[in-house]
C-alpha cells in the first residue's frame, strides 16, 4: 500500500477523476464521458491517457478487469484503489481548508 500510496499521490486531475468516475463499473469510454461529466466539461482525457493510465492502474492494482466483453474492457477499482483515493481525498481535504483559510490574504 505504502508503495502504491508514495507513487500515485499527489494524484493528477486525470488519474483522480478517472477513479473517482469507478464508482461502478465502467469500460474506457464511459469513464472518458464520467469525467467530462463530472467536471462540467473541463476535463476532457482523450483516448491515449485513458488507456496508458488505466493500463498502469491495473498493472499496480489499483483496478481490475471486471467483464471483457467484444470490444469493451469493462474496470473496476480494486480495494487499493478504494484506500488509494481515501488517502488522496483526505490530502485535497487539507489543501481545500487552507484555500478557504488563506484566501482572505491574497484579495
Amino acid at each position: 500500500m505504502k508503495k502504491v500510496i508514495k507513487k500515485y499521490v499527489p494524484m493528477t486531475e486525470t488519474a483522480f477523476y478517472i477513479l473517482l468516475s469507478l464508482t461502478e463499473p465502467r469500460h474506457g469510454y464511459g469513464i472518458i464521458k464520467r469525467v467530462e461529466e463530472m467536471t462540467n466539461g473541463r476535463v476532457k482525457v482523450g483516448s491515449g491517457t485513458i488507456y496508458g493510465t488505466l493500463t498502469k492502474m491495473q498493472r499496480d492494482q489499483v483496478i481490475t478487469i471486471y467483464a471483457d466483453e467484444k470490444r469493451k474492457t469493462i474496470y473496476e477499482i480494486t480495494q487499493l484503489g478504494k484506500q488509494l483515493i481515501q488517502v488522496e481525498m483526505e490530502r485535497l481535504k487539507e489543501v481545500h481548508a487552507n484555500v478557504l483559510r488563506y484566501e482572505e490574504d491574497f484579495k
